[in-house]
Parts: C-alpha cells; sequence; structure tokens
C-alpha cells in the first residue's frame, strides 16, 4: 500500500471487518439493498445522533453544575465519562455485530441512546453519571457499527456515503450546540433542552427497528448472524509496534484537546464576560467547520508519502487557536473558533487517515484503529477532568490552556513519528 494510493474513505474500526454473514443474513441484506432509502434514512438518522448528545451538554454545563451543585473538577465528569465508555464500548461492537447482525446492534444502540439522554436529567447525581455512561457506549457502538455497515451495502459509492454520514454527524453536533440555550429559554429548563435530543435518537431507532428484523428473518433461534474470517492472533502484534503507539498516542492526543474544547470553549468565554447564547453560537461554529480540515488534511495525506508536514500543521493550528484563547477570548472568539474547528477537523482526519496509510492490509487496519479509538479515547478521557481540576485550583484559565498548549507541541513530535513513511510490522519501523 503506496502513500500515493490511499483514497479510499478513512473510517474508525470496521465491525464487518472480519465477518462472515450467515447465508440467510447474507439473502435479506440482498433484499434489503434494493431498497436503498430505507438505508440512506436510516444512516443519516444514526449519523445526527453520533454526536449530537456530547455537542448539546456544553453550552449548558454552568446550569446542570449548579443544579447539581458540582464544582469544576466534578462537572467536567460529564464529558469525562462518555470519553472512557466510547473507549470501552467499541471493543464489544465487532462481537454484537456478529452475535445479532449489524442492523439489531444498530438499532439497540440508537434505543440505548435515547434511554441515556432522558437518564441524563434524572434527579439525582448518579443518574446524570449513570446516563452520561450510557450515552457514551452507544455512540461507541454507533463509531464501530456505522463504517462497516456503509461499505458492506455501497461498495460502489463509499466514498460518497462516507462524506455524507461524515456531514450529517458534524450538522448534529453543530444544531444541537447551537440550539441548546434556545431550546432551554424556549422550553423553560437545561433539562428540556437536554431530553429534546432523545426524540430524535427514537426517530432513527424506529427507522432501523424494520431492517433489524429483516436481516434477521431465516436465521435459527439462538444462531449467530456472522462468523470471523481471521483469528485475533492474525497479523503483525500491535503491542510489540512503536509505529502503531504512535499513531495511538496521535488519536488520543488529538482526541484530548478536542474534548476539552468541547467540554470548556463556552465556558471559558462566559467566564470572560460572554453571554452564554453567543458562546454557544461561537462553539456551534467551530464544530461546523471542522468539515474544512476533516476533507482537506485526509485528501492531502492520501497523495503524499510522508504525513510528518501535515501532523504539524494541524497541531501548529490548534495551538494558535488556544493561545488567542489564552490571550484574547473575547475579541477573537470567532476568529480563534475557525482555527481550532479547522485544526481539530485536520487532526482527526489525519489520524484515521493515518491507521490504514501505516497499516500493511484492510486486516491490520481495522485492529490498529480498534487500538488507536479504545486507547485513545481513555486518554483523551483524562483531558477534561484534569483541566477542569486545574482550573479549579487556580480559580482561572491560563495554566490550564498552557498544559494544552504543552499538549499540542507534544502531538505535533508524535505527528513527526506516526508521519513516516512505514508500515506496521516492517523491520524499519522504528
Amino acid at each position: 500500500m503506496s502513500g500515493t494510493d490511499s483514497t479510499a474513505p478513512v473510517d474508525l474500526i470496521d465491525a464487518e471487518e472480519d465477518l462472515i454473514p450467515a447465508p440467510q443474513v447474507a439473502t435479506a441484506r440482498r433484499r434489503l439493498r434494493a431498497h436503498p432509502a430505507l438505508l440512506l434514512t436510516g444512516i443519516v438518522l444514526a449519523a445526527v445522533n453520533m454526536r449530537a448528545a456530547l455537542a448539546g451538554v456544553s453550552p449548558l454545563l454552568n446550569e446542570m453544575a449548579q443544579h447539581f451543585h458540582l464544582a469544576a473538577t466534578a462537572s467536567s465528569l460529564v464529558t469525562t465519562i462518555p470519553l472512557v465508555f466510547m473507549g470501552l464500548g467499541s471493543v464489544i461492537a465487532p462481537r454484537l455485530a456478529r452475535r445479532w447482525g449489524t442492523e439489531a446492534a444498530l438499532c439497540g444502540a440508537l434505543l440505548a441512546l435515547c434511554g441515556g439522554i432522558v437518564l441524563r436529567i434524572a434527579p439525582p447525581v448518579a443518574g446524570l453519571f449513570a446516563g452520561c455512561a450510557v450515552v457514551g457506549g452507544s455512540i461507541a457502538l454507533l463509531n464501530v457499527l456505522m463504517p462497516g455497515l456503509i461499505k458492506r451495502d455501497f461498495p460502489d459509492r463509499a466514498a460518497g456515503m462516507t462524506a455524507l454520514y461524515s456531514t450529517a454527524m458534524i450538522l448534529g453536533a453543530t444544531v444541537s450546540a447551537a440550539s441548546a440555550v434556545p431550546l432551554e429559554n424556549a422550553l423553560g429548563s437545561w433539562q428540556g433542552s437536554l431530553v429534546s435530543w432523545a426524540l430524535l435518537a427514537a426517530v432513527a431507532a424506529l427507522a432501523w427497528l424494520p431492517q433489524a428484523v429483516i436481516a434477521r428473518r431465516g436465521t435459527h433461534h439462538g444462531a449467530s448472524a456472522a462468523a470471523p474470517a481471521h483469528t485475533s492472533e492474525h497479523g503483525p502484534k500491535l503491542t510489540r509496534s512503536p509505529l502503531a503507539w504512535q499513531v495511538t498516542l496521535f488519536m488520543g492526543s488529538q482526541s484530548l484537546i478536542a474534548y476539552v474544547v468541547i467540554a470548556w470553549m463556552p465556558t471559558i468565554f462566559t467566564d470572560h464576560g460572554m453571554g452564554k447564547s453567543e458562546a454557544g453560537l461561537v462553539f456551534a461554529f467551530s464544530t461546523l467547520v471542522q468539515m474544512v480540515g476533516s476533507f482537506v488534511v485526509p485528501t492531502l495525506a492520501g497523495r503524499m508519502r510522508r504525513q510528518r508536514l501535515l501532523g504539524v500543521l494541524v497541531s501548529v493550528l490548534m495551538a494558535c487557536g488556544v493561545t488567542g484563547l489564552l490571550i484574547a477570548p473575547v475579541a477573537g472568539a470567532w476568529l480563534w473558533a475557525a482555527v481550532l474547528g479547522v485544526g481539530q477537523g485536520g487532526a482527526l482526519g489525519l489520524a484515521l487517515t493515518m491507521m490504514v496509510l501505516r497499516s500493511g492490509d484492510a486486516h491490520t487496519a481495522a485492529r490498529l484503529s480498534g487500538m488507536a479509538q479504545t486507547g485513545g479515547y481513555l486518554l483523551a478521557a483524562v483531558g477534561p477532568l484534569a483541566l477542569g481540576a486545574v482550573h479549579q485550583a487556580t480559580d482561572g484559565w491560563t495554566v490550564p490552556l498552557c498544559l494544552l498548549l504543552v499538549v499540542c507541541a507534544g502531538l505535533a513530535l508524535l505527528g513527526l513519528g506516526a508521519g513516516r513513511d512505514r508500515r506496521i510490522g516492517e523491520r524499519a519501523e522504528a
């Protein structure tokens, strides 16, 4: 796999990569593909839900903290807990797809997401944190199941379909962030604003229900929907590969920066005097412009043998945005939001691209993205919690943002390592 021929869509873990469907399931799926409108509707609705439940929290974090009497460190758990379960949940998704089928697992994930969103507004604070865990685990399943389903059912239009679902995902997050405060004002509480997204998750689950039923039609009770194509030992040992760890840490570091921004950007603005409605809009704008980086950077990366320069570039963009939040958070808010958004979108796109470019085959790429996603989200979970604790201890944002600049510097160094023209398993990879 050369550095110039990897223009295929790039995804996280592919739950379908190593599965061979049962004959009855394969036949049922051919029938489903004869009605692509149903599949398209389900894909778009699922994608819209993949980030909306997280993005709508940040503009309301102060109100939630006041309601539950949470300090900054404790309130950061609203972002940290979903990240932990996004990492852990990604491990079980391929097993659920093998046992029950991707369609049934997707439908179940959306139902669980609906329940988790509702649980977050339960009166005791334990309900809030339990709901965050369910939301994170549900999103993990969607992260893993969607890419494989798209490549399986739309093999000739995989690039276009991947772009469609990626765009729907970002638009869902953007609308959620932008509408959080207006919905709070219209419905009279932050609880009403948050729980309103459960309705969209329920609609998406209903769209997948007939597909889940049809895909399992004809299979024997208790029979698995698919069988594994490879053993877990197939391919190079990733945990012994320095290159695999560089890709994993690059994925984790850029995710850490991104989720610190998700957790705290609106709060940084409001703490410096900006109104919470405008802070929500600036945050939504930053989310929207991620599409620029997520489109341009992977396109450039796929045409280059080495991606080291791109790794440094996206790190510098994010460092510039963080520096702006440090020196003039309100006066330059829209500019810093744009720079951060482009950098974040580019860094994520580059991380996903390098999972393919550093792998010698599709099976290794799927295993590497599994390692990088699980490890990456667990590393990212440290960010909001740690910076929230530092903010609480220092009663300001100077030290937390300076620490975030250190992470940006580390990300640039990891980009220099992961961006080399090497393949996992090669003797010269170290």
